[in-house]
C-alpha cells in the first residue's frame, strides 16, 4: 500500500469526492474556501473554481456540468461558464442549517443532506436528508439529523448506507431502487467503543464500506454485515471523505481539513488539508453515475 498527497491543497474542508470516469478526473471541493477544484491525474494539474456560499457536495450531470448543494440548497453549476443556477432551497426556511455530505445513486437520482450550524450555539437536530430527482423534485427522506455524513449504496442497490456526525452511528436502510424509497433503519455500525464519528464513505465492487474518521486520522473497511475488516492510517488526523478512482477504479482518494485545528494540533502534519491517493489496497470500486436532470 502507497499513501500519496497529490495535491498539497491545505484546505480547510475538503470534502465531497467524485470520480468521473468519462474525463478521467476527480472533483472535490474545500468548503469553507468556497471553492470546487477538479484534480486531473494524468497531468497532476488541479483547476479551481470559486463559489459564492460555503459548499456541500457535488456530482457530475449527464450533459457535463454539475449538480451541487450550497448553504442555500441546490444548484447546477457550469465550470466553462462560471454561473450557478439555483434549483431549490428545501430549508430556506432553516437559517441554521447548510447542505453537506451526498452523491448520486445509481439511477441517477442526487442526494444531499444538511447540517446544523451556529457556532456558540448548542447542537441540534433540525437537519435533514434530501434526494433531488431527475425531474428536479426534491423529497426530505430523513428527518432529525445533526449532521449529514456517510452516503452510500450497496452494489446490488438494496441497501442504503447514512450517517450522523453529531452520532457515532452508521445506519442501514432497505433502499428500493425503483422508487428511490427507504424503509427499515437500523444501525449498520456503532463507533462508539472508539469513541469516533463517521465523515465521507463509499463502498467497494465486493460490497464493502469505506469510511473516514476525522480526529483519529483513519479510514476503516466494514464488511457488508458491519464487521471491521481493515484500518488504514493517514498522515492527518482529519479526513473527511473517500472515493474510488483512476482507469480501474483501484485508487482510493482521500480528502482532509485544517479547520479550526491549532499550530500545535497541525504540529508534525505538513500535508494536513491535502488531498491523498492510496494505491495498493486489492480494492475497486464502482462507478458512479452522473445526475440525470
Amino acid at each position: 500500500m502507497n499513501i500519496t498527497c497529490v495535491v498539497d491543497a491545505k484546505a480547510l474542508l475538503g470534502e465531497s469526492t467524485y470520480w468521473d470516469p468519462r474525463e478521467q478526473v476527480l472533483w472535490w471541493i474545500d468548503i469553507y474556501s468556497k471553492r470546487i477544484h477538479r484534480f486531473d491525474p494524468a497531468t497532476g494539474e488541479n483547476e479551481s473554481f470559486d463559489a459564492p456560499e460555503y459548499l456541500g457536495c457535488l456530482a457530475v450531470r449527464e450533459r457535463g456540468d454539475l449538480v451541487l448543494t450550497m448553504t442555500s440548497g441546490f444548484f447546477f453549476f457550469d465550470p466553462a461558464g462560471g454561473g450557478f443556477e439555483p434549483i431549490v432551497d428545501p430549508e430556506a426556511e432553516l437559517p441554521k442549517t447548510r447542505f453537506n455530505d451526498g452523491k448520486t445513486d445509481r439511477q441517477g437520482r442526487f442526494w444531499s443532506g444538511s447540517m446544523f450550524e451556529a457556532p456558540g450555539e448548542a447542537p441540534q437536530k433540525s437537519a435533514s436528508l434530501y434526494r433531488l430527482d431527475p425531474d428536479l423534485t426534491c423529497h426530505r427522506m430523513v428527518e432529525g439529523i445533526g449532521c449529514s455524513n456517510g452516503l452510500a449504496w450497496s452494489p446490488d442497490d438494496r441497501t442504503m448506507y447514512y450517517a450522523d456526525s453529531f452520532t457515532p452511528f452508521v445506519w442501514a436502510w432497505d433502499f428500493d431502487a425503483a422508487s428511490g424509497g427507504i424503509d427499515n433503519r437500523r444501525i449498520f455500525i456503532d463507533l462508539s467503543p472508539m469513541d469516533a464519528i463517521a465523515d465521507g464513505a463509499t463502498v467497494d465492487a465486493e460490497g464493502c464500506y469505506w469510511v473516514t474518521i476525522p480526529f483519529k486520522g483513519k479510514v476503516l473497511r466494514y464488511d457488508p454485515d458491519g464487521k471491521l475488516m481493515r484500518t488504514i492510517e493517514l498522515p492527518t488526523d482529519l479526513p473527511t471523505c473517500c472515493e474510488f478512482g483512476g482507469a480501474d477504479l483501484d485508487v482510493l482518494y482521500v480528502t482532509s481539513a485544517t479547520l479550526r485545528r491549532t499550530p500545535e494540533q497541525l504540529k508534525g502534519q505538513p500535508l494536513a488539508g491535502g488531498l491523498f491517493a492510496i494505491e495498493g489496497l486489492d480494492a475497486k470500486g464502482l462507478p458512479l453515475v452522473p445526475f440525470r436532470g
